[in-house]
Order: C-alpha cells, then sequence, then structure tokens
C-alpha cells in the first residue's frame, strides 16, 4: 500500500537551491517504491467545486514574481493518465463528492516544485486536483479518504501546501525560527502523531498561535494536510519524516501517513 503525504513546497526558489531539504526530497523520491501516477492537491490551485484534471500533457505556470530568472526557464512536462482522471471520477460519484473537469491548466510551483525534486524527469503520470479552502476540515478530509482505495494501486497521493505559512510574517534575511511558529507545529505534530481528528478539525481555535501560523487570508496551504490525512484513514498513522524552517517561521515539513 503506497503512502499519502503531506510535502511542504516552501518558497519558488527551493527549485534553484541545493539544502538541507532539497537534498531530503531528492532522496525520498529514490526510496520510495516506484509509483504508476501521482494524484497532487496544490494550495496554489483554488476551487470551489473540486477539480480533478484530464490533461495531455501539463504547462509549467510561473506563479510568482521578483525571483531568480533561472525559474522561468524551468519546464516539468508531465503527462496526465486519463484512465485514473476516470478512476477518480468514478470514486468521487459513488462518494457523494461533487467535481468539476479540467482540461487545460498546467503545473503551479505548489506542483511542479515538489514533483521536481521528487521525479526530475517528469516521467510518472500526474493528475492535479485543486483544494477549496472554505470547506470544513471533515469535508477534505472525506475527499481525501474517497481516494484512500487507488493507495493499494501503486498511486501516490501528495498534498503540497505548508504547515506554517505567513507571507505577512517572514523574514527574508533572518533564520532564527520564531516561537510562535515552534509552538503552533508542535501542537500540529502532537495531535497528528495521536490521530486526532476531534482537535485537528477545530485546529484554528484549539492550536497555539494558529491565527499566526495559518492566518484566516492564507488557510489554503494548511489544508492540504487534511486531503493527504483522509487518503491514508484506513491506517491512520502519520510519521514526521522532516521538519526545517526558513525565513523565520516558513515550515518545511514532510509528513507520511500511512505505510510504505
Amino acid at each position: 500500500m503506497m503512502p499519502s503525504f503531506f510535502i511542504a513546497h516552501g518558497a519558488p526558489l527551493l527549485a534553484v537551491e541545493n539544502n538541507e531539504y532539497t537534498q531530503f526530497l531528492n532522496q525520498l523520491g529514490q526510496n520510495l517504491p516506484r509509483p504508476k501516477a501521482i494524484i497532487l492537491f496544490s494550495a496554489h490551485w483554488e476551487s470551489s467545486m473540486q477539480k480533478v484534471s484530464e490533461v495531455d500533457t501539463y504547462d509549467t505556470i510561473y506563479d510568482f514574481g521578483g525571483f531568480d530568472p533561472a525559474l522561468y526557464q524551468i519546464k516539468y512536462p508531465a503527462q496526465g493518465n486519463p484512465q485514473l482522471s476516470q478512476e477518480i471520477k468514478d470514486l468521487f460519484a459513488k462518494n457523494g463528492v461533487p467535481f468539476d473537469v479540467e482540461s487545460k491548466r498546467g503545473l503551479d510551483h505548489g506542483a511542479w516544485v515538489v514533483l521536481r525534486l521528487l521525479y526530475p524527469d517528469a516521467d510518472i503520470p500526474v493528475i492535479a486536483m485543486s483544494v477549496n479552502p472554505k470547506l470544513k476540515p471533515e469535508e477534505q478530509y472525506k475527499i481525501g479518504k474517497s481516494l484512500s482505495a487507488l493507495r493499494a494501486n501503486d498511486v501516490l497521493i501528495i498534498a503540497s501546501g505548508g504547515t506554517v505559512h505567513n507571507l505577512r510574517a517572514v523574514k527574508w534575511a533572518d533564520n532564527e525560527i520564531d516561537q510562535w511558529a515552534l509552538e503552533f507545529d508542535d501542537w500540529l505534530a502532537t495531535h497528528l502523531n495521536n490521530w486526532d481528528l476531534d482537535s485537528l478539525f477545530k485546529y484554528d481555535s484549539l492550536a497555539p498561535n494558529a491565527e499566526y501560523a495559518v492566518p484566516r487570508y492564507g488557510n489554503e496551504h494548511f489544508i492540504p494536510i487534511f486531503y493527504a490525512m483522509g487518503a491514508a484513514d484506513d491506517s491512520q498513522k502519520a510519521t514526521l519524516l522532516h521538519r526545517s524552517f526558513r525565513y523565520g517561521n516558513l515550515s518545511h515539513s514532510v509528513w507520511q501517513f500511512g505505510d510504505k
């Protein structure tokens, strides 16, 4: 059974950096069983209706500005997989998840930065998926859970975002970790390890410093974790594989859900 993952995509610069986190993701891609296909929920694709990609070859979206010009030369021409798209649609229909099909949108940096670090050759089919920050966490979890059976078919499910992601609070020249970010992330780790859904679904009122770690204007980066958890509801096992911080409080966390 393939595990599911929540993977922080950090700042776009990760795509051209060589550091502790990029090295970890490179190694993770080599250590995992090779998936037949990847389903990826990206924080940078928001939609009020769940979107399922049906794309032959993805364009690369540069949804950022003011960074190293080398970033805009990167291509990640992943292929789609019509059969898997259909399986996803069938599972959504079976589980009462409303959805639309998207046939043109490329991969945003929340998707291609992570995928390129894991699988640089872009040789594994990808189905891109949107997220809806306005849904309740229980509903986001249900969407992930509806896809859990695909893990038995060597499909890798990834949710890309960030557990602590407040761009108004980042300190670009400061690598000393803010205490408020650590306190929130420690609370999260405790309740993830215990699979404490009652508390996790109420993170915004229960977690310390939630208003800073997950600002209401930017919760789209946090909520992908519920899609990834739901996809491993059958095992309900969480493992923190990596945690580091950049720019004072921007988290680089990798959570594995389920066993590999």
